[in-house]
């Protein structure tokens, strides 16, 4: 049975497209009136049996910054769905590969998602190249160390103001901790839609000069005075400065008639529990893969990221998708070559999209059986290249 992909363009197509999208997720809350067209022109698309929609795929034009600072052109892959009654046909996978087509047609060198379900996306070279952490942060026992720094002024901004001034501060901030990505106006309004009530929005530096905000709302408000465990959650907080983080978590510790602060989403090596004299007052909840990255372009997403000044290593990376990234590539501290030498590793294109941001090693992934390695040292000596100071961190969920 024939599986045709085409761009969706037209209104009644984009709105049966978000309609299957959610029914293929089966467990999302119905969208607020006006709020199923939020996809960005010509990038979405679907897949039709005899005529009939069952499958949609969808991204944003965006950048993702890579180990050094650069900003690489990026596709957001978002609202990946197959109808149940077509599922295992055929129809994840025609959509797939036409998307990376059309990303790779556009110039964006990699593309990343979020997944629903842990076991699709490998086959299609997507690999986990970051996580983040949820983190309780028990305000009775928060004592700030006297030796943090001061933080500048933080205010209220009314909601409705804030999407607009938050959007802006992102756009003109310099973004560059590795596995940020670009938030468009799709993003912002998407989020506007369908934001938690009620909901409080706060900034961190003088007007006209934010350097951050955040986001938060209260949890279980029908008991929240009887409550022994009144919490907030933090859905986003984005610090463009030390200062501005932490100004913010000032803030968050000054919230009166409040006992636990939750941080939806926090790099996994936050710093967050060194600015407490008890460190147990910051508790990991909990530890989830947040990017999966597809390096569609990848001698230019090789060469525009930096490496350690380190000796030389040569990865063989296979990808049976998009052969053309298939090949020995020679990096080392400052070029990246493709060569016929023989490999030191060998790597298919999922596996190099986990290494690539420096989210996990080459020899765990080594010790899974994911790395090939033909020369003694092979795995070290690309862990001494690609290794980072930070863990990778995205922040934001599409």
């Amino acid at each position: 049975m024939a599986v045709d992909v085409e761009t969706l363009r037209g209104d009644d197509d984009l709105s049966a497209a978000s309609a299957l999208f959610r029914a293929a997720m089966v467990g999302l809350p119905p969208l607020p009136p006006q709020s199923d067209h939020l996809s960005e022109p010509g990038r979405t698309l679907g897949a039709r049996i005899d005529g009939r929609l069952v499958g949609t795929a969808d991204s944003y034009t965006s950048w993702l910054v890579v180990p050094g600072g650069a900003r690489l052109p990026h596709a957001a892959v978002t609202h990946v769905g197959v109808l149940p009654t077509h599922t295992r046909r055929g129809v994840l996978t025609a959509l797939l590969r036409r998307q990376l087509d059309d990303i790779a047609e556009r110039g964006e060198v990699m593309a990343t998602l979020r997944a629903s379900e842990g076991s699709i996306y490998e086959r299609f070279g997507y690999g986990v190249a970051s996580a983040f952490a949820r983190l309780d942060l028990l305000r009775g026992r928060a004592r700030l160390r006297d030796t943090v720094p001061p933080s500048g002024p933080v205010r209220f901004v009314e909601p409705a103001d804030a999407w607009k001034l938050f959007s802006q501060i992102y756009a003109t901030a310099e973004i560059s901790w590795t596995g940020a990505i670009d938030r468009p106006e799709y993003w912002w309004k998407g989020k506007e839609r369908t934001a938690a009530e009620p909901v409080y929005t706060v900034t961190h530096g003088p007007t006209g000069a934010e350097d951050g905000f955040a986001r938060y709302h209260p949890v279980d408000t029908a008991n929240w005075f009887s409550s022994r465990d009144r919490t907030i959650v933090v859905d986003d907080l984005v610090a463009t400065t030390p200062q501005a983080y932490l100004g913010l978590i000032r803030h968050l510790l000054s919230v009166d008639l409040v006992d636990k602060v939750t941080f939806a989403f926090a790099p996994v090596d936050a710093p967050l529990r060194h600015l407490f004299t008890d460190e147990r007052a910051v508790a990991v909840a909990s530890v989830h893969d947040e990017t999966w990255l597809r390096l569609v372009d990848v001698p230019t997403a090789l060469a525009r990221r930096t490496y350690r000044d380190a000796p030389p290593v040569i990865v063989e990376v296979a990808d049976p998708i998009r052969t053309a990234n298939s090949g020995r590539y020679r990096i080392c501290a400052d070029q990246v070559t493709r060569v016929d030498d023989p490999a030191d590793v060998t790597v298919d294109v999922a596996t190099l999209g986990a290494v690539y941001l420096g989210g996990s090693t080459w020899r765990q992934l080594a010790l899974a059986g994911r790395v090939v390695e033909h020369r003694a040292g092979g795995v070290d000596a690309a862990d001494n290249l690609f290794v980072t100071p930070e863990l990778p961190f995205s922040g934001t969920f599409f």
